[in-house]
Order: structure tokens, then C-alpha cells, then sequence
């Protein structure tokens, strides 16, 4: 780990003071200080931000509201948002371990950086880490990469559980920088890779994000999120599915759906839900809607199973919340 200068903010207006590209936030620290110990990262300045008032979780007519700070096993643990929101629950219970989930942060998770092993080794070459240097998941060990939204600079998989259910329920990320406060739709937060895979969201060099509001929703209290992953302890996604329905007696009303382990961003599938609603519930029409799922697929060596795996994923989602409604 490379020498840095340390502060402690008590505002949200000192933290974002004089913030710029070689400033780091720490809140859980559970990413950010893996990166900095494997050099990864080296920001030159580090602001702990474990002192802003951005903790604290509430219920309204608008949603559910949850400042950044507060912890994921906090928020899971959270009767507001089991009953409301249960496949947010799930997803942060799948995440990583129950020491992780105590420290790591709501705004951390969501920035967490990918666990693709050449990203994170410093001797190898990575467009992500060192853009222009070149990507060596394309030809390498890509069994755990993504398959849609790749591009020719990168293949790496977004690492973020909680992030696929928050996509599917129109989750809005709120943000502050010294130049004011915005809000930005979780959904067009993070960026496809392209030729510049370095950047990996809108978030601004001085912004932090403040908290997230979950918008209420006449499905997302019947809702699921379904992981399949190598062990059942501490293992980020093979494949991962989050489903709403909204149901009129046996027909689908509305459906929203998001899955991870499979995209370099987490993916909404709008074309699955639109061949869902007005549908009956049954394993026929599961089957028929999930089949373009991984339309525009671009599967490497090691991960030619990941479409089937993912249609799989998707029907056994939906079948599990159909039948334990």
C-alpha cells in the first residue's frame, strides 16, 4: 500500500471539498482497502466519510428511502424492507459474508468494483485498471465474465447482488458534490464498457453518493431473488435473478426483471417483461418468455454455458414466486 493522506469529514460539504480523480471516499472500506493493499488503487487522498448523517432508513407513500451509510446486514434485517421489498433482503443476504455485510456500506456495495482476477492483478494487462494496456479476460480464464454488454476493451462482470433487484425496481441514486445535489435513475448510473471500460458510472470525481430511494410499487412486495453461484458461502454470481410480478388472479399484470452474473452492468430485461404481461402464470409461458433472455449473448471460451444457465436461472425464479405466493 502506497502512502496517502487520511481526513475525516463531519459534513457532506467538507467531504466533497476540494474531492477531485485522486480522491477515495472510505465507508466500509471493504473494497476500497483490497484495492489500495494490491495497488489496484492508489488514490492520494482518502476521506472518511463514517461521520456524514447519511445513515438512517425510512417508509413512505414515495418509497423506500436509505442513506448511504447504512449497513447491509442493517438494511436487510430491516421488517420495512422484508415485507415491502423482500428480494432486496435476499439480495443483500447472499452477499458475501455476514462480517462483510456488518461494515460494507449501501453506496459502497453499489460501487464496488469487479472481482475479475486480471483486474485485480497488478502484472497483468487490464483496460480497466490501466486503460489502453489491453484485456486479458478476452482470451484468459473468462469462465465468471459476462456475456452481454461486452465490448472488445472488456468483459468483466458487475459484482453488485443488491444492484440487480434495485435496477429491476426503478431505484433513484442520489448524489452531492460541492456543486449541489442530483439524482440520477439506477438504471442509467453504470455504463457499458466500451472503449473506455475505466469508467464505470456518471458518478462525477467530486460526487459521493448520499442515498438511494426505492419507489413503491404494486409488485415489489411479490418479489424474488434467486442466486446460483459455485458454493453456497461467499460466492459472487454465476448467474443471478430478480422478479416482481403484479398478478389479477391467475394473469401477470406487470413483471420487472433485472439479473447479474452475466452482464458488465446489471441488466433489466424489458423484453422478457413485456412477453410476460397479460400472460397467464404457468410453466409455459415462464418458458416461452425467458427464451430471448439472453438475446445479443457474446459468450467467450470458459462461459458458453452462461445464456442456458441464465434461462434456467429466469424460469426457476418465476416458478418459485408463483408458487409461494
Amino acid at each position: 500500500m502506497r502512502p496517502y493522506i487520511y481526513a475525516q469529514a463531519r459534513t457532506v460539504r467538507e467531504a466533497v471539498r476540494g474531492a477531485g480523480p485522486d480522491t477515495a471516499f472510505l465507508a466500509g472500506g471493504t473494497t476500497l482497502v483490497d484495492l489500495m493493499k494490491l495497488e489496484v488503487m492508489s488514490p492520494d487522498r482518502v476521506v472518511d466519510i463514517n461521520r456524514l448523517p447519511l445513515d438512517g432508513l425510512t417508509l413512505d407513500h414515495k418509497g423506500l428511502h436509505v442513506g448511504a451509510l447504512e449497513r447491509m446486514s442493517d438494511v436487510a434485517a430491516a421488517p420495512a424492507v422484508r415485507r415491502h421489498y423482500p428480494m432486496v433482503a435476499q439480495a443483500l443476504e447472499l452477499s458475501a459474508s455476514a462480517q462483510l455485510r456488518n461494515m460494507a456500506s449501501i453506496g459502497g456495495n453499489l460501487l464496488q468494483r469487479t472481482r475479475c482476477g486480471y483486474f485485480r492483478d497488478v502484472t497483468t494487462p487490464c483496460n480497466k485498471r490501466e486503460p489502453g494496456s489491453g484485456c486479458s479476460a478476452l482470451n484468459g480464464i473468462n469462465r465468471n465474465h459476462a456475456v452481454l454488454g461486452t465490448s472488445h476493451a472488456c468483459i468483466a462482470t458487475h459484482p453488485s447482488d443488491l444492484a440487480v433487484p434495485l435496477v429491476a425496481l426503478s431505484t433513484t441514486v442520489h448524489l452531492a458534490s460541492a456543486r449541489g445535489a442530483r439524482s440520477v435513475p439506477l438504471d442509467t448510473f453504470y455504463t457499458l464498457p466500451g472503449a473506455t471500460p475505466d469508467i464505470e458510472n456518471v458518478l462525477r470525481p467530486n460526487e459521493l453518493i448520499t442515498g438511494i430511494t426505492v419507489p413503491r410499487s404494486p409488485w415489489a412486495a411479490h418479489s424474488l431473488y434467486v442466486k446460483i453461484r459455485d458454493r453456497q458461502s461467499y460466492e459472487f454470481a454465476l448467474t443471478s435473478a430478480a422478479v416482481a410480478l403484479q398478478l389479477r388472479g391467475r394473469t401477470i399484470v406487470n413483471a420487472r426483471i433485472a439479473v447479474g452474473g452475466v452482464g458488465t452492468r446489471p441488466w433489466r430485461l424489458t423484453a422478457v417483461e413485456r412477453a410476460l404481461a397479460g400472460r397467464p402464470a404457468t410453466s409455459a409461458t415462464f418458458e416461452a418468455a425467458v427464451a430471448g433472455a439472453a438475446e445479443g449473448a457474446r459468450p467467450r471460451e470458459h462461459n458458453r454455458f452462461k445464456p442456458a444457465l441464465l434461462r434456467r436461472t429466469l424460469v426457476r425464479a418465476l416458478t418459485e414466486l408463483h408458487e409461494n405466493r
